[in-house]
């Protein structure tokens, strides 16, 4: 998990790797849905508990059972390894 930006050809690739993850404004965003607030909920902090302990958090917002997470590595200004890793484990938790 390397904190450098990634290559042209990488974030390409991307969309093999994360396939529902869309690279927007240098950023990789994803919309989860759930049945309810509790299930969003639970999903946040268990994507919390990944965050702090790789001391990379994610922007995102909940509306009742809709989750929507925002990556991005904002000090090196756009996508980094970090945002792959953050998002492979994202997706481990939804089992995606």
């Amino acid at each position: 998990m390397k904190r450098e930006l990634l290559t042209a050809e990488q974030l390409e690739s991307l969309s093999t790797e994360l396939p529902h993850w869309d690279v927007v404004s240098n950023g990789l965003e994803r919309t989860f849905e759930f049945g309810d607030f509790v299930k969003a909920f639970s999903f946040m902090s268990a994507v919390a508990l990944h965050a702090e302990r790789l001391a990379h958090h994610p922007e995102w917002s909940n509306v009742y059972g809709t989750v929507r997470v925002r990556l991005a590595t904002h000090d090196l200004g756009g996508i980094s390894g970090l945002d792959v890793a953050m998002a492979e484990l994202i997706e481990d938790l939804v089992g995606a």
